[in-house]
Order: structure tokens, then C-alpha cells, then sequence
């Protein structure tokens, strides 16, 4: 299949990238400090503001070693999983590194290449050979090229705006025209006031160029594609709750089976009650479900949403909490909407048992957002606004919206793939038609809705800001919101789902 049909969104998504500027994969990271030297320093000389120009603002930006590994053996899939859990894993730690040494960045405009950079390409490179040997081990063949994907490059405050996320088509008030990492939050200095962060209780976001009043913002929504002849008009919802009884954690058993916090940050699970990083397909079919219906056994899993106004939570002190800047009070949805819909252009299939969809990047800041796929909107804006590179401030009265739509093409024989990407495939934005050869499932949609105190920009500062959980690099921005699925169904509920939809009917 085309590289641009298996990268093609609806038209929603498309259309929401373009006006407001994708699950985790492994290997791939920004780092980013903002530092300035003290005005108080005894010896502050024309020579240490030279020093501090030089470390004003560190970014280190590492090649996504996940995506580029489109054909893995599946005898060595668990291997390599491991491995780019690894990856990840080194580039959390150089992240706390960069945030912990600033005293050290201003006084050594080297530092970070020396202390940071340098043996972080060693370890990569470490890595990513092991992933060449585990990949060989079995026969399979090794892309050379990914040797070159150990090093890391940084950059400064011109260079880049915290991920790209610009904002264009949108206007903007009350001092949010600003680039990520110019806004320190309110007081959050560290290192006696020598270090500036980049907003955020944990100094790694959002700023208030990650904010817009949605009220502001000019529609944006484009219609759906007419139906034709054969279209599948019906609609299944399934009722799963919303997480009220608190079942987190922070591993991903899609992108890093059998890796304790491989996903760095935070899930709400609702569906199967026995997902992390060590379960099985055998472990699904035995768990028991949140859904009205018990023989939805599926996984719907999405990092969780927090308000940084002071408060904290239970894992404040714990791994993929606020040890790694995913910090402030957990706010559980309102409401979860789960539907499954029909195609415009033809029947569905059903899906097959155990697929694997991730939809979205939690990793756009480092790979752009080719495969991002975040809706971000208010109650009473959904049909006009959707916003990707920007969380909205809604007007008093109004509701925060987080929506996925999935990715609704199946190649007809994998459950997953090596990137988690290329056995599944949006359908043409303009038609609905899937494309070369793959077959219409049914698409999996998400509704999510916050209670959210709107958050407020004073002196280009956010305060009571609320983000998304993210591996700490990203920078809590918006359009790195993703959403993962396991399908996992008994008593042929897959064909009745198909049928339903098939059939024009409103099943639930």
C-alpha cells in the first residue's frame, strides 16, 4: 500500500492539522531547557553572557527509530520492542539530565554536547544494534541505514518553537502569540531563579501558545463524504464507562509488551480490566470487562487528562507521574462515548479478534505531525471547531472534548505491525474508498468529555493550564494526544457489530 493512503486522515483531522499548526513509538524524542544566566551572579561579565547566549535554550532532537521499522520478523518483535523501550527509556533520562544541570549549561556552553549528547549517541548506538542482531537472530533482514538514527542534534530558541506546533488560521488574544518555551508558569524558577523552564508545574509544558480561546478561532470543519450506494449506514455504540473505578497505568502492551512503564505516562482504561504491559491474548479472553455488554472484551485505553493548578495525585513521586513531569490532579471524563460507524463507500468487514490500533502520535513534537490525528474542542464547537496543535479555553458553560476517530482500513491479514502502523489505514478523505487492496472495518470513534476550569493567559502566562500525559520530552503539547485499541470480542459479537452496521441499524 501507497506511503501517502496509509498516512491519509479524514477530513476532519486534515483539516484540524491545517488550522492549528501521533501510540507511541519507540526510539524517537526532543529534549528542551530553557536557561538564562543570573543578573545576581558576583562575576557577571561580558564573557559569562557569551557563556549563557550559548545555553539559553538546549534542544536535543532524536530519530524515531520505531517508525522506520516497517518489516520485524515476528519471532522478533518482543526483542525489539524491548529494545526501543530502551530507547525511550535513555532519552527520558537525558531529559532529566538536561533539566537537573543548569547551572552547569550556563557556566559550559559544551555541556550539554559533551555531558549529554555524546553519550547518549553512544548508548543509542548500543541499542540499536542489538535491534540489527535480534532482527538477524531469526533470519530476517536489517536496514543498515538505521545505524545512522543514533545521533541526536541540538538546537536553540531560533531554531525551533517547542515541536512546530504553529498557529496558523487562528487568532489569537490576550498575549498567546508567543513560541513554546517562552513562558515561564508563574513562579516556577529553580536553581536560586538561574534557570527558566518551559512552563507547566514540572517546567516541561504546556505554555500559553499551547492555549486558544475557541471563540476566537474560525470554523474549520469539513463535511464528511456523501454516502453511495453501498454504504454501511449503521452505528453500534458500546457502553464502557468512564474509568470511575481509577484502573491506570503506565505501560503500553501494544508498543512495549512485557516493559513496566513503557509508555513513560499515564492511562485510563476502560473495557478489559487486565491490561498492562504482561498480558496476554489469553489474559484478555479471561479478563472481565467495564462494558454493559460482556461480550466486549476490547481494550480502550488514552493517557489521561490533568489540571496543573497546584494539585497533585497519587503518583506524584512515582515513575511515568511526576518523576517524569506528568504532574497535577487526574480528572476523570464525564462522559465516554464509544461508536463504532459504517463506511461511506461500501459493507464492512468484521475485525478481526486481537487487532491492534493505535491512532494518533504521542510523539509529534520530535516526528511532526504526519500521523497525528488529535481533536481537541468544546460542547456547543464540536461541529464548527476542531483544534490539533492547541488546547481550547471554552467559554463559561462549556465542556472540554477530546474525539478519535480511527483508522478504518484493514490489510485483510496482520493484527498489528512492526510500527503499529502499516496493517491499517485511513480511507480516502474525499470518497471514504480504502484503498489498494485493504478492506472497510468498522470505525472505531471516541468521545471524551472534561469538566475543565478554563484556564487563563495573564502576562503571556497560563495559569490552572490542563495537558494531556506525555513522555516528558514532548512537552505536553496537544496534538501528541493518541488513543489505543485492542480488539477482543466473544459470542460472534464481531459479526453482530458488522451486521448492525451493515444493515442501517442503531445498535447499542
Amino acid at each position: 500500500m501507497g506511503r501517502n493512503t496509509r498516512k491519509r486522515r479524514t477530513p476532519l483531522a486534515t483539516k484540524a492539522i491545517a488550522a492549528s499548526a501521533a501510540l507511541a513509538l519507540g526510539g524517537g524524542g526532543l529534549i528542551w531547557a530553557n536557561f538564562y544566566a543570573s543578573a545576581h551572579e558576583s562575576n557577571y561579565s561580558a564573557q559569562n553572557q557569551t557563556k549563557a547566549a550559548a545555553a539559553q535554550v538546549a534542544t536535543i532532537s532524536c530519530p524515531d527509530v520505531g517508525q522506520k521499522l516497517t518489516n520485524v520478523p515476528n519471532a522478533a518483535r518482543n526483542g525489539v520492542a524491548a529494545e526501543l523501550a530502551n530507547l525511550d527509556k535513555q532519552i527520558t533520562e537525558a531529559y532529566a539530565r538536561l533539566a537537573s544541570t543548569r547551572q552547569a549549561q550556563t557556566n559550559d556552553a559544551s555541556f550539554v554536547q559533551n555531558a549529554i549528547v555524546n553519550p547518549l549517541k553512544s548508548k543509542r548506538a548500543a541499542t540499536i544494534d542489538r535491534i540489527r542482531i535480534d532482527i538477524q537472530r531469526v533470519g530476517g533482514q536489517f536496514n543498515n541505514a538505521l545505524s545512522q538514527l543514533a545521533a541526536c542534534t541540538t538546537q536553540t530558541a531560533n531554531q525551533t518553537n517547542a515541536g512546530g506546533q504553529a498557529n496558523t488560521g487562528q487568532a489569537q488574544t490576550g498575549g498567546q502569540a508567543q513560541t513554546g518555551g517562552q513562558a515561564n508558569n508563574g513562579g516556577q524558577q529553580q536553581n536560586g531563579g538561574q534557570a527558566q523552564n518551559v512552563g507547566g508545574q514540572a517546567g516541561n509544558g504546556p505554555v500559553a501558545a499551547d492555549f486558544v480561546d475557541i471563540t476566537k478561532v474560525a470554523a474549520n470543519v469539513q463535511g464528511k463524504p456523501q454516502n453511495g450506494g453501498n454504504a454501511s449506514t449503521g452505528t453500534f455504540t458500546t457502553r464502557c464507562g468512564v474509568n470511575a473505578n481509577k484502573n491506570h497505568n503506565t505501560d503500553n502492551v501494544i508498543v512495549a509488551p512485557g516493559v513496566a512503564n513503557g509508555a513513560h505516562h499515564l492511562h485510563d482504561y476502560v473495557g478489559n480490566q487486565k491490561v498492562n504491559a504482561f498480558s496476554s491474548n489469553n489474559t484478555f479472553l479471561q479478563a472481565g470487562t467495564s462494558c454493559q455488554n460482556q461480550n466486549d472484551l476490547s481494550s480502550y485505553y488514552w493517557p489521561v487528562v490533568r489540571v496543573q493548578d497546584g494539585t497533585q495525585d497519587f503518583d506524584q513521586n512515582a515513575d511515568g507521574g511526576g518523576k517524569e513531569g506528568n504532574v497535577g490532579k487526574i480528572l476523570t471524563p464525564v462522559q465516554a462515548q464509544i461508536k463504532y460507524v459504517g463506511s461511506p463507500a461500501s459493507k464492512v468487514v468484521a475485525m478481526p479478534q486481537f487487532l491492534r490500533i493505535i491512532t494518533g502520535d504521542a510523539k509529534t513534537t520530535t516526528n511532526g505531525l504526519a500521523n497525528a490525528n488529535a481533536h481537541w474542542s468544546c460542547t456547543g464547537f464540536e461541529n464548527k471547531v476542531q483544534l490539533t496543535g492547541q488546547y481550547p479555553i471554552c467559554p463559561q458553560g462549556s465542556k472540554v472534548v477530546r474525539t478519535f476517530a480511527f483508522q478504518s482500513c484493514w490489510d485483510g491479514q496482520n493484527i498489528d505491525s512492526a510500527n503499529h502502523r502499516t496493517h491499517v489505514a485511513f480511507a480516502d478523505p474525499a470518497s471514504g474508498v480504502c484503498g489498494n487492496g485493504f478492506k472497510a472495518i468498522p470505525q472505531l470513534t471516541m468521545r471524551l468529555v472534561y469538566n475543565i476550569t478554563p484556564p487563563t493567559i495573564q502576562n503571556g502566562q497560563v495559569k490552572n493550564a490542563y495537558a494531556v500525559d506525555g513522555f516528558p520530552e514532548q512537552l505536553h503539547k496537544p496534538a501528541t494526544d493518541h488513543d489505543d485499541f485492542i480488539s477482543v470480542t466473544k459470542n460472534n459479537l464481531a459479526n453482530k457489530i458488522a451486521n448492525c452496521i451493515n444493515n442501517g441499524q442503531r445498535c447499542a
